[in-house]
């Protein structure tokens, strides 16, 4: 009897251990998530693994045609106030950058996540935060602000709307941090990439192999591409399959059929790269074997060049006994999502960025 007993003990010790090393990009992930699923948006069989983020939220917006008016276009785009802040009249569609060289975004978030939804959510948030200007700070009194609600599906209004605009994350269908990275890249201001105003170098539409209905979703914008290039590895980049009506391509590279197109990790180092210059963030930090480059002109943990104020230091790696001058009031990384994020290991381990304990 005390053999059987310390045999379960064990078996339920190693399932609770495993059970805790589920990343947090596959939170929403269940048992059956290891079978083969039909895409429900066309014939495509497919394993949950090789799903990249606009897939899955394809999947989650499968039966959304309208949440209380709002439509949807692009698949996830709130179509009331459709705009490409990339292209829009001045800075209307952007939001406004403080005088410490900070783009702060006001939020607020839903009682109704749980904390692991809360932790996937804040884990999309930092995947942008720890490596652009961009700083997502709750909502105390801001005119204007991002209302986080588990609506139906997963979809974003485009830029800075005006007021309190809301994005949805509905759980569990839209719990993956690359999910919620995808969205909030709506929310300041970027189209999906293979709806640049240059696509038609980098990819072939299948036109004949979209949903009939569908094939407004592959619209092409006027977009200013920031003197970037073509992004296959986007995080704003539909899959090789999305909206296929017989399980045939909908989208193939032109430089190599077999490129894998999007995926759902997190904002690649293109899409960071668009941010830092959309929003005027000033240089950004380049990793080289988990350190920072020597030089460079910092992160996005530093404003732009023409707003550093005297007590800006550069944001080289330093041992914690040389004299810092830190900028931020608080810490925006906590060092055990560091891990999860991949980030460079000098960004993680600067002191300036460690809480106190």
């Amino acid at each position: 009897m005390l053999f059987s007993e310390i045999c379960v003990g064990i078996t339920l010790g190693m399932v609770i251990l495993e059970t805790w090393s589920l990343p947090v990009q596959n939170s929403s992930a269940v048992d059956e998530s290891r079978l083969r699923l039909k895409r429900t948006y066309s014939g495509k069989k497919i394993h949950p693994d090789e799903m990249n983020a606009m897939d899955q939220i394809l999947l989650a917006n499968k039966r959304v045609k309208s949440v209380m008016g709002v439509s949807l276009k692009d698949g996830d785009i709130a179509r009331s106030h459709l705009r490409s802040a990339i292209s829009c009249p001045g800075s209307n569609c952007r939001w406004p950058k403080s005088v410490d060289g900070f783009v702060y975004l006001p939020y607020i978030i839903s009682s109704q996540y749980n904390d692991m939804d809360r932790i996937t959510i804040e884990t999309g948030m930092l995947d942008i935060a720890s490596v652009t200007c961009i700083k997502f700070v709750p909502r105390t009194h801001e005119a204007n602000y991002v209302d986080i609600q588990p609506k139906l599906g997963c979809w974003s209004f485009l830029g800075m709307t005006g007021g309190a605009q809301t994005l949805s994350l509905q759980s569990p269908n839209c719990m993956w941090s690359g999910v919620a990275s995808h969205e909030f890249m709506h929310a300041l201001g970027f189209v999906h990439e293979q709806s640049r105003s240059d696509r038609d170098y980098h990819v072939t539409i299948l036109w004949e192999n979209i949903i009939q209905g569908q094939r407004h979703n592959f619209q092409k914008h006027k977009t200013n591409n920031l003197n970037t290039a073509y992004d296959y590895s986007s995080i704003m980049h539909y899959g090789k399959y999305a909206f296929s009506e017989d399980g045939e391509p909908t989208i193939i590279p032109k430089q190599d059929p077999n490129i894998h197109i999007g995926q759902r990790d997190g904002p690649s180092a293109t899409d960071i790269h668009k941010i830092n210059i959309l929003y005027d963030c000033g240089s950004t930090s380049l990793c080289t074997d988990g350190h920072l480059q020597a030089g460079s002109a910092g992160s996005a943990l530093q404003p732009a060049a023409e707003n550093i104020s005297p007590s800006w230091q550069p944001l080289s790696p330093a041992p914690p006994t040389t004299p810092i001058t830190c900028p931020l009031p608080s810490a925006v990384l906590h060092p055990a999502l560091c891990r999860s994020l991949q980030l460079c290991h000098a960004i993680c381990s600067h002191p300036c960025l460690l809480p106190a304990l």
